[in-house]
């Protein structure tokens, strides 16, 4: 590939001086807005056919047939130079061929690499590859001067016809090499073609924002190139008469623009697109041109036009190139072949037919001096800049899409249900709608108060669900005092417990009954469902009216209640034990929490549920270790999330303890970043922040989680970005120290295997593996977490999607997910964290395998680093480990850990640190 570039760039570099040079000798510089104009035209018509024979036959075929075409026709002009017969109509024709050479033979290389080579093989290679184009330019260039001084123009064109055929055998040594290898390749090219055939390649442009950015921003760019080339090549004219002496002056400084052009691509090129990616470095060139335009302002001299055109030249052939083409890169190729054939001739050739037109207007009808086109170039240059970052967006689309479809089937995707927002669908589903679409919708207003919808609540008083009833009596709270308090009454008599204290909550608050009246008639009512409900209202109604409790016994009524129901026969229903519970929570008399802690402990899944919600109730701090236990259940979970809330902020000094004790195990402590977020405020945020921190990494992707989804349900707090950038960063670091880690305890047991001693290196064997079992779960964990912190600083659904794209079985959307994020991340974060998730996302790909330095540490090193900056786990594998090892030099390691706070690490030191004294030398 790079030999192909070398020579098409070679022949380019030959002919185009050389007959650039006689066309303004002998025409002069006012007759190339003419050619500019004529490009354009005989390029639209020729991209018209060149299209259909790509739709037509292979890209090889097409390639061979052109190429032999254009060294025909340059044997054709040597002769004709060699029998001076070069009239006006031929010179015309061939600055028209060149201009065409340059755009198609270009245009056929890179569509061929962009098939050969995919997103990260392209990143590699293509500033490897580029430099095979620049030196080809510097050869060309020199080669040029040389010949032409030497001998003469024919000779040198001759030498090019030969050159282009020498292309030949090297594109079909590629072609077998690489495109007939590909077990996709006749799919793809048959998908291509059906495809083309569809719709033209404009059409293909103009549904593409990215493609239309993409053409945009060339079309500007020829433009540039052409008035900053009229420019350079007016200002030479007046300076050098001669027509050798002018085609030598532009062999030299095209050789040397290459030079530098060279220097940038082997130095330059590859530093500035990893650091800085693809669209910043699209900036480079016309950045650079508009500060040479503006010195031009100042000093229009032909030294300054060297400048400009050098940028352009040197920038264009090295930096832009390669950027670029790495900017098509996410269009899938049945689009790409076709579209950026019509971008490299046909956009090419028009922009550069207005360049031949704006030349026109310019100087022939406004008669203005060349220097006025500065002005227009910095205009196309300010939109050139504009296209670029609208390009930015366009290109991450591109990827986001690229990746989708490529995860598509392998991807379940779940139907989620939206629920209407208008209140006519409101007024439906709770009408007509099944049980849970009301419940739910209820769920969703219980903190609106909607007018519009109150007689449809009413109704559901006469729903046949009892849920529904007690949730409609809830919703009925945000109207107006005595809201169908009739219909509310008559529910007292039902036999559901939650609807009968909810029914008696409202006519106590929303009904005009005197408080005594209330628990004169439901205290001692027969029925217990509602003399248990009206318990409860007294134990919440007395926690702010001491008077209320004493006048009607609430004590000696909630004793003989216990009473009761610990007997076998007062042990009735559930439900009466559920209601006592809270009940007792919300009286606060301390001397019957034991019936809390005893049914904590219940074998009935619902009356533990009523347990933790009255230990929450009661705040009480004896309840705290309990209900941290139950975070391990599943069932009731949230149960214990909303009953540790009720502690308050206070309980946030608990979790963090916890958490520096490494007392609790893994499926608790796991959970605690819930608690706190359970929260939604400000300090949730600070404390999450603080939990980040925790040696334990199940803590930190938790804590991440937390921050995730506590940004979802809360818009107004505030997330600094530089924290969590910081976080990311030490969150690498343990990344890397596991890495290393594995990999130099990898490295001891290959040793030991290969030196084996004794039967205990069975032993230090096993525990080893178990040591490296465990980090090897961390690692997972800890990149896990890398990525939902990268969510918090990039956008979530960019973030998700790369990931699903990064741990796909597909590779095509592994290396479409590497660049993608390789592009999105900062330079900071790309240089430190980007190389670590790249190692491990493509480590067993066919990629260069060089990519992190991994380093081989001592055992006692790593052991030493592994104990201080991880959990329980890691510290009772290290200690097994140094236990079995049986060297006393590790002695040191184990002694902190004999005053660490969780008992089992403090238990296994001592019995550590005794085996080992134990142990003759």
């Amino acid at each position: 590939m790079q030999l192909y570039i070398f020579l098409i760039i070679t022949v380019l570099l030959i002919v185009k001086p050389t007959v650039n040079a006689i066309f303004v000798n002998q025409l002069g510089a006012d007759s190339l807005p003419y050619g500019y104009l004529l490009v354009a035209l005989v390029a639209v018509l020729t991209s018209i056919f060149y299209n259909k024979a790509v739709k037509a036959f292979s890209l090889l075929k097409v390639t061979i047939g052109s190429l032999i075409i254009f060294s025909l026709a340059f044997i054709a002009l040597s002769i004709i130079l060699h029998f001076n017969a070069l009239d006006k109509a031929l010179l015309y024709f061939y600055y028209l061929s060149i201009s065409l050479f340059a755009v198609i033979a270009t245009s056929q290389f890179w569509i061929l690499a962009n098939m050969v080579f995919n997103a990260r093989e392209a990143k590699r290679l293509f500033g490897f590859i580029g430099a095979g184009a620049i030196a080809g330019g510097v050869f060309g260039g020199y080669l040029t001067s040389i010949i032409v001084s030497s001998y003469g123009n024919k000779y040198a064109i001759l030498m090019a016809a030969l050159l282009i055929l020498c292309c030949i055998p090297i594109i079909k040594k590629i072609w077998n090499l690489r495109i007939l290898k590909m077990t996709s390749y006749v799919r793809k090219q048959r998908k291509y073609n059906e495809t083309a055939t569809q719709d033209s390649s404009f059409k293909l442009i103009l549904k593409s924002k990215h493609l239309t950015y993409l053409a945009l921003i060339t079309g500007i760019g020829v433009i540039v190139a052409k008035l900053v080339d009229f420019q350079f090549s007016d200002f030479a004219n007046k300076a050098i008469s001669d027509s050798d002496e002018l085609a030598s002056f532009f062999g030299f400084w095209f050789s040397t623009f290459n030079v530098i052009a060279l220097v940038l691509q082997l130095f330059v090129t590859n530093r500035f697109l990893s650091r800085f990616g693809v669209s910043s470095t699209l900036l480079i060139l016309p950045l650079g041109i508009a500060l040479g335009s503006l010195l031009f302002l100042t000093f229009p001299e032909l030294w300054v036009l060297v400048i400009i055109k050098g940028i352009d030249g040197s920038f264009k052939q090295s930096l832009n190139k390669a950027a670029v083409e790495l900017s098509i890169m996410p269009i899938p190729n049945n689009i790409k072949n076709q579209a950026k054939s019509f971008i490299d001739v046909a956009v090419d050739s028009v922009a550069t037919g207005i360049a031949g037109f704006l030349l026109i207007f310019l100087i022939r009808r406004l008669d203005l001096d060349t220097s006025y086109i500065t002005v227009i170039i910095l205009l196309f240059v300010f939109i050139w800049i504009l296209l670029i970052y609208r390009l930015r967006e366009a290109y991450f689309n591109s990827f986001r899409t690229n990746i989708q479809k490529t995860l598509v089937a392998n991807a379940k995707t779940e139907k989620r249900v939206k629920y209407e927002t208008t209140l006519v669908a409101a007024r439906r589903i709770l009408n007509s709608g099944a049980e849970t679409e009301i419940l739910s919708l209820l769920e969703q207003l219980s903190s609106y108060r909607f007018v519009a919808l109150k007689d449809s609540i009413i109704n559901l008083l006469e729903h046949p669900s009892n849920k529904v009833k007690t949730e409609a009596i809830k919703e009925l709270f945000q109207y107006d005092k005595g809201t169908a308090i009739n219909k509310v009454e008559a529910l007292i008599t039902e036999e559901n417990d939650d609807l009968v204290y909810t029914a008696l909550d409202y006519i106590m608050q929303h009904s005009n009954i005197n408080t005594n009246a209330f628990f004169d008639k439901y205290l001692n009512h027969e029925t217990d469902y509602i003399s248990n409900a009206a318990l409860l209202c007294l134990a919440k109604e007395g926690v702010n009216n001491n008077k209320l409790s004493l006048k009607y016994n609430l004590q000696n009524r909630i004793a003989e209640q216990v009473r009761t129901l610990n007997t076998p026969e007062g042990f009735s229903r559930k439900e009466a034990v559920a209601k006592l519970l809270v009940t007792i929570a919300y009286s606060g008399i301390e001397k019957f929490y034991p019936f809390i802690t005893v049914h904590l402990n219940n074998r009935d899944p619902y009356i533990v549920g009523y347990a933790i919600k009255a230990a929450g109730i009661t705040a009480n701090e004896r309840f705290i270790d309990e209900l941290l236990q139950y975070l391990a259940t599943k069932e009731h979970r949230k149960q214990a999330i909303k009953a540790l809330k009720n502690y308050g902020t206070g309980i946030t000094k608990t979790i963090l303890n916890l958490n520096k004790s490494e007392e609790l195990s893994d499926n608790i402590k796991q959970h605690l970043p819930k608690v706190i977020s359970a929260f939604n405020s400000q300090n949730s945020v600070k404390i999450l922040l603080r939990l980040l921190k925790s040696k334990d990494v199940v803590i930190r992707l938790e804590s991440a989680k937390a921050l995730l989804k506590l940004r979802q349900k809360n818009q107004s707090l505030f997330y600094n970005k530089r924290i969590f950038k910081r976080v990311i960063l030490r969150e690498g670091r343990y990344y890397k120290n596991t890495i290393d880690a594995i990999s130099s305890i990898q490295s001891a047991i290959n040793q030991s295997l290969l030196e084996p001693e004794n039967d205990s290196d069975t032993e230090v064997f096993i525990a080893r593996q178990s040591l490296i079992d465990v980090l090897n779960e961390q690692i997972d964990t800890s990149l896990k977490c890398i990525f939902k912190l990268l969510s918090l600083v990039y956008d979530e659904a960019d973030i998700n999607v790369t990931y699903s794209g990064l741990f796909s079985d597909v590779k095509e959307a592994r290396v479409n997910a590497l660049e993608f994020l390789d592009n999105l991340l900062n330079s900071q974060l790309k240089s430190k964290i980007f190389p670590l998730i790249e190692h491990t996302v493509i480590e067993n790909d066919h990629f260069d395998s060089a990519i992190l330095k991994i380093n081989t540490i001592p055992e006692k090193a790593y052991l030493t680093m592994l104990i201080k900056r991880r959990g329980k786990r890691v510290k009772l594998e290290i200690l097994h480990l140094i236990m079995v090892l049986g060297n006393k030099k590790y002695i040191p390691i184990a002694m902190p850990l004999k005053k660490h706070k969780n008992k089992d690490v403090k238990f296994f030191a001592y019995a550590t640190i005794d085996s080992l004294t134990d142990v003759k030398l």
